[in-house]
């Protein structure tokens, strides 16, 4: 992990090279240092394979950390003073000559580092082999056919007859079927569960093989045990010459043996892309090719793959979907328990307060088939009394993760494979208290501030990267998207208990992050015993703002939660600007402060602060000090000061809320990407809003529209690069030209608007187009159907006041998703012949009549809203369930937004399926059988 952190010090050294240009010999000073820090990062990936295992090694390491931390802050205080503008000659050099003081230091003491090393015995560093740790985990993980896990197989009976489906019928070519998930939720279960299927071994006979990969992939051995399962030799001359092959020689061999088999070929646990390419022989030069080594005929042969990873599953088969396992269904759960903890007893048999404690064990297990079965095993050896049962409740973390290891061991194996910039951010998330909803440009914003998003080429935008990591922690299930944007971006996320708790556990390990669990104790955590990065605080905030304290001169991040605070909280902030000199992030939302001392603005490496939900209505004018400052996030100021628009390094202002009519300059902030919350009269009355043109992408405006159409429009053709509008109105909006906003992609637009421009007034590159509250009492569809990129449409509530709407024969022919779910005033929706031929998502109000819906053969997901009251188990309801299962549809209830019920259904993209038409109508009609609220 820590040679992450010298990761993180080595790209800032690389910005230095870059952006500044040096006297007295500070640039081949820089140099060696950075040279140094390379060197170091890669030493230190070996080290972190030996860390575990060794307190030698864990001890010099730490020293390394607190090294690299001084480096990071000693370049950003020499980049800050550097730039500063009316800074004389004098100054600079003195600066200069400073910081190649202060790198003469860092050398000094890096020798010292290596010396130490020595002096310590620490172990040399590298050569191949597997460490202690490695081996531990993996005899943990380690996975035959023939071990039974009957005992977890709960909720995957449809996986199974899905997963036997997959294996057994359908296409002739040799296809690789993937299951996906989190470690502990049952991915190897089900495998086995399939591999020993009835139908499963009759149709491959003796032609199965299973075999463990684990993270120590090593292509000849897993070979060697397809054989031993596949193949037996016709004399033992021919077994005495196979022992003698090496990789190839054996892959080569196996492909022989395979060829023009009808053979299954079970591997288990897959860790990375690069894994698959090496056991399938898939040639650089040909990424996503069926490989060398399991042959691609068509006699129905298959490859089934377990991984934690979906990209694994992508790369070895984009042609079939992945199969992704997720956490249990709170009854599923309830019936695992019940099986492990009162094993062949009726649990009815007990008293009902057990019971509910039961209930609350499995509740914090979050559905977790792991977890939940070291529960019940835990309990199954105790006495079934309230004391006892009542004593795990309370200390279930340490009975789970702690004497019985095997759910942090399992979910480990996830954390070691991380590359070094992933683990900062998984490492991070455990800031977060337990459950909560992280908000996803909040968390890439956090991420860039804290420096652990590096740059990819000279054309990605780092907003963009940082998003590529959280699709990479995604994939690979450590963290879950909770929300998803219509074009499939994640926009909140959370992360899983037990997977957060892994997170605190290496975070304290590595002394990098404290986070403070809610409590009643007066008393603070010793944070000054411990030289912690980051800080995060659930509760007691005042406690911490304390002198005792002080000693954490090197925090870098701190994060507060909600909390009334006396004398307004100024007295705690301006502590926490005296103490912690070095804050990169500070994060108050919801603390319930209501000034901010003057001492904010001496925060000179301050990138983020968070102020969203506190109780502040101004922010003092030393604010502008605040020169490193790239996010500004707060919703409830009235009055927003001129001096923020002296802070250059700004790329995220957002003042939502403010209602003043004063000018603010934000035309000034050339760095700018994403504004919101500028008033209309405020954003048309600057100076040159082409100036923002070169980096703004995302523009937020609202108020009431006291401004002419025309020059709104004039000013928004001038942001050259502006991706994405949002107009807010509590008044009418009149007519806009928006023909001439040519990079334009996505536009939302809320509030009255008599009538909709004409079609050859939009924007040509309009992608994804929002309506609600606009009133329009005319169809919009003859207009919208006219915009030829459009691709996602969603009509919110008030958007359209009609009764009826017809879409005319092949228009919306880019259209792929639409929702006119909250139009409840609509009844009948036309379609013509041929239009909305790529539509794939449907989101609809219940009892909407649609014609033509059946010449829709590419939807694949259909959303049915209505306010419908559900049981616990809604299946057992509805009385097609069959039907729904024979044209291959999944369904699920769903809450939307206002927290209206509905019904998602879901269905394979390319599938020749019957006609959805009688399966939505037939829906419908059931659903209004079902009383409502």
């Amino acid at each position: 992990m820590t040679e992450a952190l010298v990761h993180v010090a080595t790209f800032a050294l690389t910005k230095v090279l870059q952006e500044v240009k040096f006297l007295c010999g500070v640039p081949e000073k820089v140099k060696e240092l950075q040279r140094d820090l390379s060197a170091m990062k890669s030493f230190l990936e070996e080290a972190g394979k030996k860390e575990e295992e060794d307190a030698r090694v864990r001890n010099w390491v730490s020293e390394i950390r607190e090294y690299a931390y001084e480096a990071e802050d000693i370049i950003d205080k020499f980049i800050i003073r550097d730039s500063l503008k009316g800074c004389c000659i004098r100054k600079r050099l003195k600066n200069r000559h400073s910081v190649g003081k202060n790198i003469e230091g860092l050398q000094s003491e890096l020798i010292g580092i290596s010396r130490r090393r020595e002096f310590l015995g620490c172990p040399n560093i590298g050569g191949e082999g597997t460490n202690s740790s490695d081996r531990n985990l993996q005899n943990a993980r380690q996975s035959s056919p023939r071990i039974e896990d009957g005992h977890v197989t709960f909720g995957l009976e449809v996986k199974e007859k899905q997963l036997v489906k997959q294996l057994i019928k359908g296409d002739q070519e040799r296809r690789v079927i993937s299951v996906v998930g989190l470690g502990g939720i049952g991915k190897t279960t089900l495998a086995k569960k399939v591999y020993n299927h009835k139908e499963v071994v009759e149709c491959f006979g003796p032609l199965r093989a299973w075999v463990y990969v684990s993270r120590d992939c090593k292509p000849r051995d897993i070979y060697q045990k397809i054989l031993e399962e596949v193949y037996t030799p016709a004399a033992q001359e021919e077994a005495e010459k196979m022992k003698t092959f090496d990789e190839e020689q054996l892959g080569n061999f196996l492909r022989n043996k395979l060829e023009e088999k009808k053979y299954l070929v079970v591997l288990d646990d897959v860790w990375t892309c690069e894994d698959w390419n090496c056991l399938a022989k898939v040639s650089i030069n040909e990424p996503g090719s069926a490989g060398g080594v399991f042959p691609v005929g068509k006699n129905g042969s298959r490859l089934l793959v377990t991984t934690r990873d979906e990209n694994v599953a992508k790369l070895a088969d984009a042609r079939v979907t992945p199969l992704t396992l997720k956490f249990l269904a709170p009854e599923d759960s309830w019936e695992l328990f019940c099986r492990k903890a009162f094993l062949d007893a009726d649990p009815s048999a007990f008293t009902k307060p057990l019971l509910e404690l039961g209930e609350k064990m499995v509740k914090k297990c979050e559905g977790l088939p792991l977890a939940i079965v070291v529960l019940g095993g835990l309990l199954s050896r105790s006495d079934k009394s309230l004391p006892e049962w009542g004593k795990v409740l309370d200390n279930m973390d340490a009975y789970l993760t702690g004497s019985d290891k095997r759910v942090m061991v399992i979910l480990n194996l996830s954390y070691v494979t991380l590359p070094s910039h992933l683990k900062l951010c998984f490492l991070h998330l455990c800031l977060f208290p337990e459950d909560h909803v992280i908000s996803t440009r909040k968390l890439l914003s956090l991420w860039l501030a804290q420096g652990f998003v590096q740059k990819q080429g000279n054309t990605q935008r780092m907003k963009d990267t940082a998003n590529e990591y959280l699709n990479q922690l995604i994939s690979r299930n450590l963290v879950q998207a909770v929300r998803l944007s219509v074009n499939k971006r994640v926009m909140e996320c959370r992360v899983h208990d037990f997977v957060r708790k892994l997170a605190i556990e290496k975070a304290k390990e590595e002394n990098f992050i404290s986070a403070d669990s809610p409590s009643t104790s007066t008393a603070a955590p010793p944070l000054c015993s411990t030289k912690f990065r980051w800080q995060s605080i659930y509760s007691g905030f005042d406690r911490y703002a304390s002198m005792e304290h002080s000693s954490q001169s090197c925090l870098g991040s701190l994060h507060s939660s909600k909390a009334v605070l006396p004398d307004g909280g100024i007295s705690s902030v301006r502590f926490i600007c005296q103490s912690f000199k070095r804050l990169r992030v500070l994060d108050l939302e919801g603390l319930q402060i209501k000034k901010l001392p003057k001492k904010i603005g001496e925060l000179i490496f301050l990138r983020y602060l968070g102020l969203r939900n506190t109780s502040l209505k101004t922010l003092p004018s030393s604010i502008k000090g605040l020169l490193s400052l790239q996010t500004l996030d707060t919703n409830n100021l009235e009055r927003v000061p001129k001096e923020i628009c002296s802070i250059k390094n700004l790329r995220d202002l957002c003042i939502e809320g403010q209602n003043e009519s004063k000018l603010i300059r934000v035309d000034k902030l050339k760095n700018l990407q994403y504004l919101s919350g500028i008033r209309f009269d405020q954003w048309t009355r600057l100076n040159n809003p082409s100036k923002l043109s070169t980096c703004l992408e995302k523009l937020k405006l609202q108020g009431r529209f006291k401004i002419k159409g025309v020059d709104l429009s004039n000013s928004i053709s001038k942001l050259r690069n502006l991706r994405s509008l949002y107009l807010e109105a509590s008044d009418d909006i009149p007519q806009l030209v928006m023909n001439t906003w040519d990079r334009l992609s996505k536009l939302d637009i809320k509030g009255p608007m008599p009538k909709l421009p004409e079609a050859s007034q939009f924007p040509p590159c309009l992608m994804q187009f929002t309506l609600e509250g606009t009133k329009l009492d005319n169809d919009p569809m003859p207009t919208l159907e006219q915009l030829p990129q459009l691709s996602t449409l969603r009509l919110r509530e008030n958007s359209y006041i009609g009764d009826e709407m017809r879409v005319s024969p092949e228009r919306f022919i880019r259209l792929n998703v639409l929702q006119i779910s909250e139009l409840t005033q609509l009844t009948k929706l036309n379609i013509e012949s041929g239009a909305m031929p790529r539509l794939t998502e449907f989101q609809f109000y219940e009892k909407l009549q649609i014609s033509k819906l059946s010449e829709l053969q590419n939807l694949v997901e259909v959303d049915i809203i209505g306010q419908i009251v559900f049981s616990s188990d809604i299946r057992a309801q509805i009385p097609f369930h069959m039907l729904l299962q024979n044209g291959d549809w999944i369904y699920t209830p769903r809450t939307y937004r206002n927290n209206v019920k509905g019904f998602h259904l879901y269905r394979e993209q390319g599938k020749k399926l019957p006609s959805p038409r009688e399966l939505i109508e037939r829906l419908i009609v059931f659903l209004e059988q079902i009383p409502k609220k």
